[in-house]
């Protein structure tokens, strides 16, 4: 049975932080090497999500990175009352979108991780 620890608190509020800056990167690097950085902004979101699970062994260490990751993306397309915005509404803005949720998803719904055996 996991229960919180502050070790735990400090690795999701961390997983939370990495999955802003992957957030902010993705957003940034999916638009300037179209389709290069559009894959390996995919492929960066869906390695921190999986990798929040694998460290934590629970779904929640999916979702805290999701969290920072969904939190820095709809910053970012809020846009400034210029007008200003990064994401344009192209094609790969909206792939990147949907594939970073469907990743999030996936991640998040995937079964518990075999919990090893303690020798008693």
């Amino acid at each position: 049975m996991n229960t919180f620890t502050p070790g735990r608190g400090a690795a999701y509020l961390l997983l939370a932080v990495l999955g802003f800056a992957v957030g902010l990167a993705g957003s940034l690097v999916q638009a300037a090497w179209l389709p290069g950085g559009l894959l390996l902004a995919l492929l960066a979101s869906a390695a921190l999500f999986h990798a929040g699970v694998r460290v934590t062994g629970n779904q929640l260490g999916a979702a805290a990175p999701v969290a920072g990751w969904l939190g820095a993306v709809v910053w970012l397309s809020l846009g400034r009352p210029e007008g200003d915005g990064v994401f344009g509404g192209g094609i790969g803005d909206l792939v990147f979108i949907l594939g970073g949720m469907a990743a999030a998803v996936m991640c998040a719904t995937m079964t518990r991780l075999p919990q090893p055996i303690r020798p008693e």
